[in-house]
């Protein structure tokens, strides 16, 4: 079983940080779960481009509104609490927080622990970087 606290692990080198965003990693490629876990800050007045071409997502919006455009349809949809987004065809798409947009996050395959997005918008298929698996594990 392994319990983590979030509180204890935005203390570590799990939380890691990029421009307009913040992800603490609760779950890792390292900790054979076969995704990972994370719970990740979206900051207001952002744009962010993402495109997870090696990874699927899912995203269910704990705090906070914005909204995503799914660039290959052009669809608009509004983000707030409650609301559940899954990148299931790895969806090039721009998320606009209106307001600090607090999520928990799901990646298939999972991520090592340090990717940040790359000039396209995704993180790359594999990172290698030590894990550091501790707090609670």
């Amino acid at each position: 079983m392994i319990v983590r606290q979030l509180q204890d692990i935005r203390k570590t080198d799990r939380l890691v940080k990029s421009k307009g965003w913040d992800s603490a990693r609760l779950l890792l490629k390292g900790d054979g779960m076969g995704f990972s876990f994370h719970i990740t800050t979206m900051y207001a007045g952002e744009e962010l481009r993402m495109h997870y071409q090696n990874h699927l997502e899912s995203v269910f919006v704990l705090e906070g509104t914005g909204t995503i455009e799914d660039l290959g349809t052009g669809e608009i949809h509004k983000l707030e609490p409650g609301v559940m987004y899954a990148l299931n065809k790895h969806d090039k798409h721009i998320v606009r927080p209106e307001t600090d947009i607090l999520t928990a996050c799901v990646f298939n395959p999972p991520v090592t622990g340090q990717e940040v997005h790359d000039e396209s918008g995704a993180y790359p298929a594999d990172v290698d970087a030590p894990q550091k698996v501790a707090v609670n594990s």
